[in-house]
C-alpha cells in the first residue's frame, strides 16, 4: 500500500477565477496547508475533453440528475425535467460552454488526504452556501438560482475530484505520465518523517 504522503488529486483552475486573477489565491490555499504540487498547466480545452471529462464515471449522469432533482424539490422548486438524463444533458453543455470559455489551469496535487484536503479547502459546489473561509465561500456571489435564471453554469472558480478513484481517472485524463513530475519538498521532511527533530 502506498504512504498517503503519496494521494494525489486533480483541480482545475476555471476560465472565471483566471479573468478574476485568483490564480496565485487559489494555489495558495493548497500550498500553505502542505500540499505539493506536481505538475500544471494552461491551455483552453476543447468541448470533446471537458464531456469526456465529467462522464469518465459512467454513473454520472444519473447519479447527478437525481442529486439536482432532490436538490429542487428539497426547496420546494420544479425541476426543469423529471428526467436524471435528460438534468444532466441540459447541464453538459452548460459546463463545456463554461469550460472552453477560455484558459483553464490543471494541476495535480500530492499529499496526505489529498482529495479530502483540497475539497475542504474549495468549499461545496454551490458558492452560496459554502462556509466561510473555504475558496468558493470567500470569493464568489454565485447560487443555483441565479445561474439557472441566467441558463448557465454555476460560475464557482475551481473543480476537484471527489474520490480518490475520481482523481485516478481524471489525471490520466487530463495528464501524461511524463508531464508529472516527482520532486521532494524539504517541507516533506516536517509534515511526514516520522523522527522529528530540528
Amino acid at each position: 500500500m502506498a504512504h498517503y504522503k503519496d494521494e494525489r488529486t486533480l483541480v482545475i483552475i476555471k476560465p472565471d477565477a483566471i479573468q478574476r486573477t485568483l490564480i496565485g489565491e487559489i494555489i495558495g490555499r493548497y500550498e500553505r496547508i502542505g500540499l505539493k504540487l506536481v505538475t500544471m498547466k494552461m491551455f483552453v480545452p476543447t468541448a470533446e475533453m471537458i464531456e469526456q471529462h465529467y462522464t469518465l464515471d459512467p454513473q454520472w449522469r444519473r447519479v447527478t440528475g437525481e442529486k439536482t432533482i432532490k436538490g429542487y424539490m428539497d426547496k420546494g422548486l420544479k425541476p426543469p425535467s423529471t428526467d436524471p438524463l435528460e438534468i444532466t444533458r441540459i447541464l453538459l453543455e452548460k459546463l463545456k460552454e463554461y469550460m472552453t470559455a477560455g484558459p483553464v489551469i490543471a494541476m495535480i496535487w500530492q499529499g496526505a488526504h489529498a482529495v479530502k484536503i483540497v475539497r475542504k479547502l474549495t468549499g461545496g459546489t454551490e458558492p452560496l452556501t459554502s462556509d466561510v473561509g473555504t475558496i468558493r465561500g470567500d470569493y464568489v456571489l454565485d447560487s443555483y438560482q441565479m445561474s439557472d435564471s441566467d441558463g448557465r453554469a454555476i460560475r464557482n472558480l475551481v473543480h476537484a475530484s471527489g474520490s480518490v478513484k475520481e482523481a485516478e481517472d481524471e489525471i490520466k485524463h487530463w495528464f501524461t505520465k511524463k508531464e508529472i513530475i516527482d520532486h521532494k519538498l524539504i517541507s516533506e521532511q516536517i509534515t511526514y518523517d516520522i523522527e522529528f527533530g530540528c
